[in-house]
């Protein structure tokens, strides 16, 4: 599907299905005294709840709020972009986020299913990776093609605050991204080769591991009681698609 935040590129992004359900709640938002942080805190609570349900024993109903969760983490960018008003700390607070609840949920299912600690933990990485490579090419796309600089590959220049925004909140959110969040850029960024010609190829298959695609893929392993083949997507089908775009960017 084509979507807005690359401009006039025609993008095929798969994990933007809900983008046209995104920027209708957005402009229904636009006027309203909700802020693009109490979006992305929405979504963060809407996570830590369903890593709860998880962790109590249930399936289908935290997959399908996973789902919902995705479409509300587009709207804080839309709602954004529809006031005008891009924002580094909603920028950084939106990987926060995303972060923490990722986290949470993947601990809930290692508990659910009883990984062991090791094992919980390298899902997550797989996981956190494979955003990462999502994330490089949408940032790059976002680049080409609507000049966004909100996002950048390489955050370790400080950003100067909008006028809208306070410049120490800018400097306390960068810090704490680069401490916690820079090494992932690092490594993909050092993997990732020029790209092809408009990165189409890269930024469609990577936008299967995005968290909009892979939540539905979730919500149907769990409706068709399958969600013992977790391990299988994340260890290896993604696995698969993340070594596939990375060598296509080098050839």
């Amino acid at each position: 599907m084509t979507a807005g935040k690359y401009g006039g590129r025609k993008v095929i992004d798969l994990s933007e299905w809900g983008r046209p359900i995104a920027r209708i709640m957005a402009r229904f938002l636009k006027e309203k005294p909700v802020s693009v942080i109490m979006v992305t805190n929405l979504h963060l609570i809407l996570t830590i709840f369903s890593a709860w349900l998880i962790f109590e024993g249930y399936t289908v109903i935290p997959c399908f709020l996973l789902i919902v969760k995705g479409v509300i983490d587009a709207v804080d960018g839309e709602l954004a972009r529809i006031r005008g008003r891009p924002s580094h700390v909603g920028r950084y607070w939106d990987t926060v986020a995303d972060t923490i609840g990722l986290i949470a949920v993947m601990w809930a299912f290692g508990r659910a299913f009883d990984w062991d600690v090791i094992f919980t933990c390298g899902m997550i990485l797989a996981t956190l990776f494979q955003y990462s490579l999502f994330n490089h090419y949408s940032v790059l796309m976002r680049s080409l093609g609507s000049g966004d600089s909100t996002s950048r590959i390489d955050e370790r220049i400080r950003p100067v605050a909008h006028s809208w925004e306070k410049q120490r909140n800018v400097n306390i959110f960068h810090s704490i991204y680069l401490i916690f969040f820079s090494w992932q850029d690092s490594i993909i960024s050092a993997l990732s080769g020029k790209g092809s010609k408009g990165l189409g190829f890269e930024l469609t298959m990577s936008s299967v591991l995005g968290f909009g695609m892979q939540s539905l893929i979730i919500f149907g392993l769990a409706v068709s009681d399958s969600l013992e083949y977790l391990p299988e997507l994340v260890l290896g089908l993604n696995m698969v698609l993340l070594t596939l775009v990375l060598l296509r960017s080098r050839l």
